[in-house]
């Protein structure tokens, strides 16, 4: 889903009124000299890894000169000469040369650095304050600097023929410039509540407004681009978790370098450089901590990230002396390109990067998106420490007010840092005119639609995997089905599929009618009729959203069906905090369309009847969620996520055949690295007790086809399923299954052969109570243990990729070849 709202913001498409750049190296080496600290009579900044820095004025009357300094040099005086843009600042080092000083045989900077993290609990105002409380104003805003960007139409040969050369105007970067000299590409403004009480840090948003949009999106406002706290074990920038500088293990990951000692609110602080240890393309953290000298706090901090993204954030704090204690004041954050031969996508935006000059590609024309960049200011105020905090809903991390959304501008004149500026005034005032014309609130309510599987027409929404399928049972599936949408009742709706099978010939749907009966729990009570059919022993979590796809490939290949006609009741109910669940009472007829039967009291059944009811339960605990006025959204997603299942046979009731108990389970991990790498962990297991037929046991999902070579058996791979297992080869009534995938970054091959490997093992184990009880198939129990492990070659070419599994230990085949399973995967780019 972020990705598609960055797509949005991006293609929507703080500066300051006056800017100066330069760089500051050593005068006889000429090497850059980083985080030099810059000081004007406005404040003070610090240059960046590479030397370089930015000076932003109100205006030219208020800058006359800057003072350069570096531990170990001699302090420099720069004079601003009209006109000039750019300065290099070269420092000459003292004549006397500076000798590390040793703190009990440890470097100065480790032992300042040891006595921060001894110190933390102190300085920490989670850890030091009971409770606080504070508001704050973001603004956030898309933009690109007019005055790097080339306003020169240029022209290109097309094609030369006989008649003459054809000739093509560029003027892509003219009218790029023309645009964000007037406004930025987009801006969004929040003003919010923050309290603090029993451990739990809430944010209330008392008004926000984002342009071009009446609606915002409220995705965007949670955007969690900085860690709040600096003395977390783990500072997160950018949605990637590190290891925090100041954590206890930090010794092992970064390298430090005490640089100076600057006056930060008239107290002496530390200044120390911190670079993470690893060689790898990825370098991890590195940037400035200012230590006070005497509480050994955070008084300022500056974190960076350089890949493939230039990612940095900032964190300042005011000094208390009632409690001793720093509290941050005022964060920043900021994202532009990297150094990358190779195009990215941030939030579904393309940024394109240079070509690796090293490897002698050619550099290429610099596009608009190469002058992009994001940025978010937020200044805290109004802070008050340990009071009295009444925190209402405290396990929501965000929420909104119902009239946040409304607020008239004196309202934001109360609370704006400085006075909008006329290219700001301009951003609103235009790009709401903008979204207007385009109907652009119209086409994100779309775009995030399709996201979710859904094309709305009218008051309906067409759901797209209705549309078309494919399995060995039905052949071709040909159907239409949607639910009705708010455009006809935000809190009733009515939904449905009807299909054909070309193969079995049978017509099959389902129509349901649900209503809401509470908006802040988006509760739903509902009934529905289906007569469809169901792959036999599939593992169906109710409450799973299944993500769409254009195509499901693993369908394809089976063939064994049971035809269910049911009437359901149920309530679904995000009451519990961090969960949604749904309760449902069922009444099913079973009719197993292949040659399968059921022995169970003296008495053979080819047909039957269920009578069951069902609680299915998702838990993120680790998941941060915002209550909007429309509903609860997901803020956060973070891992483990569990899914809990059980179903209950009815006795007797309405007509039920069996007695039976079901426990189903499911946790998943995943953890996604900045230079692309992932990582995902899945475990699951089941439970049957009491007397099920093999329609409702359990097969684990499998997905290999029973041909004579591995070249018949090629077929398209699945997500999370058995590659070297034949259908109907094993059934369990209790099983557990463990898979590990680790995805590497794309490799370019060559310049369209960019393939992504991933490193696949799999696992399961189970058994079968009273395996003679199934008549009409022949399969075997995983008591023995199963396992695989495989390459995936994703995206190889156009979104087509190659996997390889082989099938080892105790039920691995006599013959090698029926070990192996090669399968196709394809991946399809959306956009998004």
């Amino acid at each position: 889903m972020k990705h598609f709202l960055l797509f949005f913001l991006f293609t929507l498409s703080l500066q300051a009124q006056f800017q100066i750049n330069g760089i500051v190296k050593d005068s006889h080496s000429g090497k850059p000299l980083p985080f030099a600290t810059i000081t004007t009579n406005s404040g003070s900044s610090i240059s960046d890894v590479d030397g370089k820095f930015s000076i932003n004025f109100d205006s030219k009357t208020t800058f006359s000169s800057f003072y350069v300094s570096y531990l170990g040099y001699q302090i420099k005086k720069t004079d601003y000469q009209n006109g000039t843009a750019f300065y290099s600042v070269f420092l000459t080092p003292l004549t006397a040369e500076l000798k590390e000083v040793k703190i009990q045989n440890k470097n100065t900077a480790l032992a300042i650095i040891q006595k921060t993290i001894a110190l933390k609990d102190q300085n920490n105002p989670e850890k030091k304050l009971q409770s606080f409380e504070f508001k704050s104003y973001n603004k956030l805003i898309v933009s690109a600097n007019p005055d790097s960007i080339s306003g020169k139409i240029d022209s290109a040969i097309v094609k030369r023929t006989r008649n003459g050369v054809y000739i093509k105007l560029d003027s892509t970067n003219y009218k790029f410039k023309k645009t964000v000299s007037k406004r930025h590409l987009f801006q969004t403004e929040k003003v919010s509540q923050f309290q603090f009480g029993d451990n739990k840090l809430k944010e209330t948003v008392l008004g926000t407004k984002m342009a071009g949009l009446k609606q915002p999106l409220y995705e965007i406002l949670s955007f969690n681009l900085q860690s709040f706290s600096i003395y977390d074990s783990k500072y997160e920038l950018f949605e990637t978790k590190y290891n925090s500088p100041i954590t206890e293990n930090s010794f092992r990951d970064y390298d430090y370098k005490l640089l100076d000692t600057i006056a930060i609110s008239g107290r002496n602080s530390f200044m120390i450089y911190f670079k993470n240890k690893k060689k790898s393309k990825a370098k991890g953290l590195e940037g400035i901590l200012y230590i006070d000298q005497h509480s050994y706090a955070v008084t300022k901090a500056i974190m960076r990230i350089r890949g493939l993204l230039d990612i940095s954030g900032s964190h300042e704090f005011e000094y208390f002396p009632e409690e001793n204690l720093w509290f941050p004041t005022h964060k920043s954050f900021r994202i532009i390109k990297g150094k990358n031969d190779d195009d990215i996508r941030i939030f579904g935006g393309t940024i394109q990067f240079d070509g690796d000059v090293e490897n002698n590609l050619k550099p290429r024309k610099k596009q608009p998106s190469d002058y992009i960049y994001l940025q978010s200011e937020t200044y805290n105020f109004d802070i008050k420490r340990n009071i009295t905090v009444s925190i209402p809903n405290s396990y929501f991390a965000v929420e909104i007010e119902k009239n946040a959304l409304n607020k008239e501008e004196s309202f934001w004149e109360n609370y704006r840092k400085d006075a909008m500026d006329i290219r700001s005034q301009k951003t609103y005032s235009e790009l709401d005119s903008i979204s207007v014309r385009r109907k652009i609130a119209h086409r994100v309510q779309f775009g995030k639609k399709i996201i979710n599987g859904y094309f709305p027409i009218a008051f309906f929404d067409l759901d797209l995997r209705k549309i078309f399928s494919y399995n060995n049972h039905e052949g071709f599936r040909l159907g239409l089905g949607g639910v009705t949408n708010e455009r006809l009742s935000k809190n009733f709706r009515i939904e449905g599929y009807y299909a054909y099978g070309t193969k079995d010939g049978i017509f099959k749907g389902s129509l349901g009618a649900a209503a809401k009966i509470d908006q802040k729990d988006n509760s739903w009570m509902g009934i529905a009729y289906t007569d469809d059919v169901r792959e036999i022993a599939s593992t169906w979590f109710s409450i799973e959203k299944k993500p769409f796809k254009i195509y499901d490939p693993r369908p394809i290949n089976i063939s064994t069906f049971y035809n269910y006609v049911s009437w359901k009741s149920y309530f679904e109910t995000r009451k519990i905090p961090k969960t949604e669940s749904i309760l449902e009472l069922n009444h099913a007829d079973i009719t197993p369309k292949f040659n399968y039967a059921f022995l169970y009291n003296e008495k053979r059944y080819t047909a039957y009847t269920m009578t069951t009811a069902m609680l299915s339960l998702q838990w993120s605990p680790l998941s941060d969620f915002m209550q909007t006025p429309t509903g609860r959204i997901e803020i956060e997603k973070r891992f483990p996520k569990f899914t809990f299942q059980f179903t209950q046979s009815l006795g007797k009731l309405w007509e039920n055949d069996f007695n039976f108990s079901k426990f189903d389970f499911k946790t998943e991990y995943e953890k996604k690295y900045l230079n692309g790498q992932k990582t995902a962990l899945l475990f699951q297991a089941g439970y049957a007790l009491g007397d099920i037929p093999l329609t409702h046991l359990y097969n684990t999902s499998p997905n290999n086809i029973t041909k004579e070579t591995v070249i018949q058996r090629i077929t398209f791979g699945g997500k999370n399923s058995f590659e070297t297992m034949f259908f109907n080869e094993f059934f369990s009534n209790k099983y557990a299954l463990f898979q590990f995938k680790h995805a590497f970054n794309r490799v370019t091959l060559f310049k369209k052969i960019k393939p992504s490997l991933v490193l696949v093992s799999r696992m399961a184990w189970g058994n079968l109570d009273h395996p003679e009880q199934h008549v009409g198939l022949n399969f075997k129990t995983l008591h023995n243990g199963f396992f695989e492990s495989g390459i995936e070659l994703n995206q190889i070419f156009n979104g087509l990729g190659l996997t390889t599994f082989f099938r080892y230990g105790p039920n691995q085949l006599p013959r090698f070849e029926d070990n192996l399973a090669i399968k196709l995967s394809y991946v399809l780019n959306l956009g998004f």
